[in-house]
């Protein structure tokens, strides 16, 4: 037989236990979210239903919706980091969660999906964030070109001739830049993948793997085959008939019967790199082999030039 003071305890704690409970109840009740939830399903539900709901519903109520407690997706609150969640009634009968990406979680993968169709050799990082909108305007050559290139992306469609650009200009005026800021719109826009290369540590890394040729040509077949390539500074590499024969020929030649966009950025004009191209380190004239890459650069791109200050100070 239970004594008397037992029972007196187990009054007391169901007493605190429903005190404690009703002020539980009434912060979860007191959030908008869970009332607006509440108040639409207010036709299904009944005492049993909430009750037995009632953890989902402080759950729901302490989280981040919307990210509008999170300072960023790193320092997410929510049990789950990048999801927020969603209160649903199943099947009339209980009351659930269920999460979702958050906007700043799908806003993250969106980013990384797009730096995923960029793939680079040597190009600075900080450039690869590049933007068309960022492209100064403040002389009408430089216009131009942001003209040029929004209605290359505006016309692009894979397996269909589209011509490049060959951005020449002097050191520093933006070149890079501008081949980073197509690429970022082409992955945004067209979901399009596309490789930037700087040209001379290009032909370097090849050099140093021709022992191997699997790596080799695996190097080299991404250049062929990538949908959209920039060679960035082409010109500035040292020249040799087997860089010029052997490996910048091929990928244009592969790119020029495929109609793969091709985009080229130097400090040399076409005339100049015709130049550039004619004579060996021997010191032989092989006027013939440079114009035939000259006539395939011409038909991957248009040469515009890009004159302006050095904007890197």
């Amino acid at each position: 037989m239970k004594s008397i003071k037992d029972t007196l305890n187990n009054i007391s704690n169901k007493s605190r236990f429903e005190s404690e409970y009703e002020r539980f109840k009434e912060a979860v009740l007191g959030d908008p979210y869970v009332k607006d939830f509440l108040e639409k399903n207010r036709p299904f539900l009944n005492k049993k239903i909430f009750d037995s709901g009632m953890l989902k519903l402080y759950e729901y109520s302490t989280a981040s919706k919307e990210c509008q407690d999170c300072p960023s997706l790193g320092e997410c609150k929510n049990i789950i980091k990048g999801y927020h969640p969603q209160l649903y009634l199943k099947n009339k009968q209980t009351i659930e969660l269920e999460y979702s990406k958050c906007p700043s979680k799908v806003q993250h993968d969106m980013q990384k999906e797009m730096q995923n169709k960029i793939k680079s050799v040597y190009i600075p990082s900080d450039l690869l964030k590049a933007s068309i909108h960022d492209i100064y305007e403040d002389d009408a050559n430089r216009f131009r070109i942001k003209q040029l290139v929004w209605e290359f992306i505006e016309s692009y469609e894979e397996k269909q001739q589209v011509k490049g650009l060959y951005i020449s200009g002097g050191f520093g005026v933006g070149k890079t830049f501008i081949l980073c800021a197509i690429a970022n719109e082409l992955a945004a826009i067209k979901n399009t993948e596309s490789m930037i290369v700087y040209f001379p540590e290009f032909i370097r890394e090849l050099k140093g793997v021709m022992g191997s040729d699997d790596l080799f040509n695996k190097k080299l077949d991404a250049a062929k085959r990538t949908p959209v390539l920039m060679l960035d500074d082409i010109g500035a590499e040292s020249m040799t008939s087997w860089m010029r024969d052997e490996i910048l020929g091929p990928i244009l030649q592969h790119r020029m019967m495929e109609r793969l966009p091709t985009f080229f950025s130097s400090n040399l004009s076409m005339k100049e790199l015709l130049r550039h191209y004619t004579y060996s380190q021997k010191g032989e004239e092989e006027g013939i082999k440079a114009q035939r890459i000259m006539e395939r650069i011409r038909f991957l791109a248009s040469e515009i030039e890009l004159i302006d200050v050095n904007r890197r100070g």
